[in-house]
């Protein structure tokens, strides 16, 4: 009975959702999107081609660690405890984790799965590893070193001790800072305590050099406080790196001072700063003024500090992270160019000094105003050695808040993410603040790829899991708003096969001619027309049509902007698209930021304002065909009172929430037209007619006003008969000129109800929520059984009420998957899908018609066997002349896992198919051999007897013939030498021979003989 009288309130005459029940409603958790919590450190992987990224442990969730490929390739690690990450590193085929609970994580790319987690007896403030050996090496903050075999799982019994506190017994606590094996020389290995750095040597067991920077009185060092250069001071270490050919070490410190030595006899080779040089030496020194006159300015310390080199090793940079006044701005990188290294054998020691004091360039890269880098990370080209600093093409900047900008390297240029980075990496680069979603027909999308110049790209590893093909033909547009003012758009699929994974990218910032206070509030994209609308907090509206840029390369002035009119901003395009979404026509209505936007299919934008104003713009024109107050339009309700009062209560601000086009017929007229519904907070509901005019233009009408009880939060207009949406659509505009009617109600949702009625004032059905507010809600189809409202609601579940009854159908909880404060700012899709918030940078895409079905966050491909780490670099022939000694990789498996150690799973699997290779090549020759004598009946004896041998009989024939050719080198060596003894000797008899022939012929010469 419900339906029926609803329905003939509201005049609609068929139940539109009688093939709905509660068992269709269970909850799909489709994807997630973007980051759970704040990034704490990068790294990446130049061989696979990946990125790592780890988080911070917060109320929205546990750290994590999230693996990105190639276009959507994406793999979500959990750490074994609720923890942050620390540190990240690759290691050959594993990721080593660090995190806030002092456990060490190790993860196969290959399993994508948790190998080890292991817990170590003192609290790790320092990591390395390398990966052509089995170990990462921990350094404590007791300040030992130990040693963690990747291979067998386990601490080995290899432990490097306090070597800062043997040597300065009465030092400070100290606890190891960095860690960093010698770039060439694999058996050397800098260790930076927070007192001091260490060059310690496996082959010897010893500390080689002790690096104690100690500042004198008098000199300034990085010290911001003139007081402090009248006594003598040790500034802490906080960065110890090696030159990228081990010729030089480099520390930082917290007093900003940047240190180069000589890692031969521990000299220092010059000690600077950012600005200054010679700041070891007593002298006047620079320091910066304070906001306050006779104040100074604190520097920051050196947060990080990475000396890169291009193709050729010895033509290095230096790349420093901190080391700043405090009271700048804008806290950018610095990049010290310092060219060619001098040769260390022929260059003076001025020589040297004066390379590291006046550089070949000095470089500010910038970094958004307000904001600091405490950490950066390079992406090289290929070589995964030289501490991941050689020859590298960008640079990632982690900022305190937590963002992440990108650099290309050298010239600082910022990159854009788009395309360029992971989805996901792009919510935080920079943090994102709005988020919209509109349907787009499917072949339509699939046309929109904009053409852009960009750089090479560093995420290409990686392989996306199958999906199945299409589900819908309309695609899950998601447009996201950036605090720089970037707009971007993609398709979030229906968990599907997503065709078209590109992004577009529109700069906002550009388009209103500034680059400060651009922030998004609304966006609004007409699929069907290739047109995005986006409204700011200052007021304007930028309208985006999809174009070809006839000037691309080229950027001009903005100009002005016209107040209270369109102004067209054609020019503003960026200089490096080609074709895309570019600018338009802009309007500046400058009366509050913009709370409601539609932009529709058939060439209509509206905006409603906070000052309180409605806006209508015909993009034909472009012009403004419809401006005016709300409070023009809208009565204020007049309520009798038997009491009198002389004081006027005031009229509560009124601006509009939500705006709506459609097609239909209103309820006293014969023919349809093109409506716009206007919904405000304060429950009122306008509705205006677009009706078009002999000239060419579009007038607007208002037809009629009503009042609901509540803030209008959305509007669905649909066809009375079928329940089908009744948007202004091409296809229903175009209808127009043949005469079609369309019987259509429309459906009005509040925050405490919902109403069904014929526009513009018919009083139709209503619905009041008793128990929870509404706070975000549609109508949404289940293939072909029905239509129904759908809500999100209060007590954290979605669900659904018939139509026209308005009877609750079912409901389901999403407050598990979802930010239930942030429920007002989900949009919910005509198919049933949830698109909304679950923390500041991270959104997740639900569908309640499912079937249970839970994200898999690891069925992406990560790994790629046939990609081969190159070999690691080694020391030259001048240093191999000069005494050093050479350590191989399998030699540190003797120094570090001792002589007992088993051969590792890396060794025995290059043992095997050395070994399978030599055995093909036996059967070969065999075979061969036997062909020549029996032609007629080739023998496969010795592919036989191969096929059938055990484990144990081919580690035993591999041992013998280890141990004969080991003896055949050295019966050779016994040889070699040998025959150069011999030929010493030789040499020597005729030395003495030519000498005696020389003295002889002088004598008889003389005599006349």
């Amino acid at each position: 009975m419900a339906h029926l009288l609803r329905g003939k309130q509201a005049g609609v005459s068929n139940d539109l959702s009688q093939g709905l029940g509660p068992d269709l409603f269970v909850l799909d958790h489709i994807r997630n999107y973007g980051l759970n919590s704040k990034v704490t450190q990068v790294a990446y992987d130049p061989v696979q081609s990946l990125i790592a990224v780890g988080t911070s442990e917060s109320k929205y969730g546990p750290g994590q660690i999230y693996l990105f490929g190639q276009k959507r390739v994406e793999v979500v690690l959990p750490l074994p405890n609720r923890a942050s990450v620390k540190i990240l590193q690759f290691c050959a085929e594993k990721l080593l984790c660090v995190d806030s609970k002092n456990d060490l994580s190790v993860f196969s790319l290959e399993s994508r799965k948790l190998l080890n987690a292991h817990s170590p007896p003192a609290k790790i403030t320092a990591l390395h590893s390398d990966p052509t050996i089995d170990y990462a090496l921990l350094g404590t903050q007791h300040g030992d070193v130990f040693a963690y075999d990747l291979d067998r799982e386990t601490l080995t019994p290899f432990k490097i001790p306090n070597l800062w506190r043997e040597k300065y017994p009465r030092s400070r606590p100290t606890s190891v800072v960095t860690l960093s094996l010698h770039p060439r020389d694999i058996g050397s290995l800098l260790i930076g305590y927070n007192a001091g750095a260490v060059i310690y040597s496996f082959k010897q067991n010893k500390a080689l050099q002790f690096l104690n920077y100690v500042l004198p009185k008098g000199a300034p060092g990085g010290d911001s406080d003139p007081s402090s250069i009248f006594k003598e001071r040790e500034p802490p270490l906080t960065q110890a790196v090696w030159h990228p050919t081990g010729t030089f070490v480099l520390t930082g410190h917290e007093d900003s001072s940047i240190v180069i030595w000589d890692p031969k006899d521990g000299r220092i080779v010059q000690a600077r700063t950012v600005q200054d040089t010679n700041v070891n030496k007593p002298g006047p020194g620079s320091f910066s003024p304070g906001a306050v006159e006779g104040s100074f300015a604190l520097k920051s310390p050196i947060f990080k500090i990475a000396w890169c080199a291009n193709q050729d090793p010895d033509d290095t940079a230096i790349l420093i992270a901190g080391g700043q006044p405090s009271n700048i701005s804008a806290k950018s990188l610095t990049l010290l160019e310092l060219g060619r290294t001098p040769v260390y054998a022929t260059s003076s020691w001025q020589v040297l000094s004066n390379h590291f004091e006046d550089p070949k360039r000095q470089r500010i890269l910038p970094c958004p105003p307000g904001t600091e880098v405490v950490d950066l990370f390079l992406i090289p080209r290929s070589s995964p050695h030289y501490a991941g600093c050689h020859d590298p093409l960008a640079i990632i900047a982690l900022l305190a808040s937590g963002e992440l900008i990108t650099l290309s390297f050298p010239s600082g240029m910022p990159i854009t993410p788009t395309n360029q980075l992971h989805l996901s990496m792009t919510l935080v680069h920079p943090y994102i603040n709005y988020a919209n979603l509109s349907p787009v027909e499917r072949t339509r999308w699939l046309g929109m790829t904009e053409k852009r110049q960009h750089g090479p790209g560093f995420l290409n590893g990686g392989a996306a899991a199958i999906h199945p093909l299409k589900r819908f033909e309309h695609r899950n547009v998601v447009q996201t708003a950036h605090a720089d003012g970037t707009v971007r758009l993609w398709d979030a699929g229906h968990a599907d096969e997503i065709e078209n994974q590109a992004l577009l990218q529109v700069d906002v910032a550009r388009a209103v001619g500034r680059q400060e206070n651009v922030q998004v509030t609304r966006t609004s994209f007409a699929g069907a027309a290739s047109e995005l609308s986006v409204g700011l907090q200052s007021g304007e509206i930028a309208v985006f049509r999809w174009n070809v840029n006839n000037h691309p390369g080229q950027e001009f002035p903005p100009g002005e902007n016209t107040p209270q009119a369109l102004t067209n901003i054609i020019g503003r395009s960026e200089g490096a698209l080609k074709e895309g979404l570019l600018p338009f026509t802009l309007l500046n209505e400058g009366n509050g930021p913009v709370t409601a936007l539609k932009h529709s299919d058939v060439g209509f934008v509206a905006a409603g304002f906070e000052g309180g104003s409605l806006a209508i713009i015909d993009l034909r024109g472009p012009a403004i065909i419809y401006r005016n107050s709300i409070q023009d339009f809208i009565k204020s309700d007049k309520r009798g009172s038997f009491r009198r009062s002389s004081n006027t209560a005031p009229s509560k601000p009124e601006w509009p929430t939500c705006i709506e086009f459609s097609v239909m017929t209103l309820e006293d007229d014969d023919y349809s037209s093109i409506l716009v519904h206007v919904g405000t907070n304060l429950g009122h509901l306008a509705t205006f007619k677009l009706l078009p005019e002999a000239s060419g233009r579009y007038s607007v009408k208002l037809a009629g006003v009503c009042s609901l009880d509540d803030k209008i939060i959305n509007m669905c207009p649909m066809y009375a008969d079928t329940g089908r949406p009744a948007h202004a659509s091409q296809a229903a505009v175009a209808g127009l000129r043949n005469g079609s009617r369309i019987n259509g109600v429309l459906l009005a949702v509040t925050a405490s109800g919902a109403r069904l009625f014929r526009p513009a004032t018919n009083k139709g059905a209503h619905k009041t929520f008793d128990q929870f507010l509404c706070d975000s809600a549609t109508m949404v189809r289940y293939e072909e059984l029905g239509y129904a409202l759908l809500g999100l609601y209060g007590d954290g579940c979605a669900r659904a009420y018939s139509l026209p009854a308005l009877k609750e159908i079912g409901s389901v909880k999403v407050s598990d998957l979802l930010d239930i404060r942030r429920f007002s700012e989900a949009v919910i899709t005509s198919t049933g899908d949830i698109f909304g918030w679950k923390g500041p940078a991270e959104m997740v895409l639900i569908n309640v018609f499912g079937t249970g079905v839970q994200f898999d966050r690891t069925q992406d491909m990560l790994l790629n066997p046939e990609l081969l780490i190159p070999p690691r670099p080694t020391i030259s022939n001048i240093q191999w002349i000069s005494g050093t000694q050479y350590v191989t990789p399998a030699d540190m498996d003797l120094l570090i896992g001792g002589p007992d150690r088993p051969l590792s799973k890396r060794a025995l699997a290059q043992s095997r198919a050395e070994a399978d290779q030599q055995r093909r090549a036996t059967a070969r020759t065999s075979l061969n051999a036997s062909s020549s004598q029996h032609p007629s009946y080739p023998t496969t004896t010795s592919q036989a007897n191969a096929a059938n041998e055990g484990w144990g009989a081919w580690a035993t024939r591999t041992f013998n013939e280890r141990t004969e050719k080991l003896n055949a080198v050295g019966d050779s060596m016994d040889n070699l030498q040998q025959n150069s003894a011999g030929w010493a000797e030789d040499v020597n008899k005729f030395v003495g021979k030519q000498k005696r022939g020389l003295v002889l012929g002088a004598v008889k010469g003389r005599f006349g003989f």
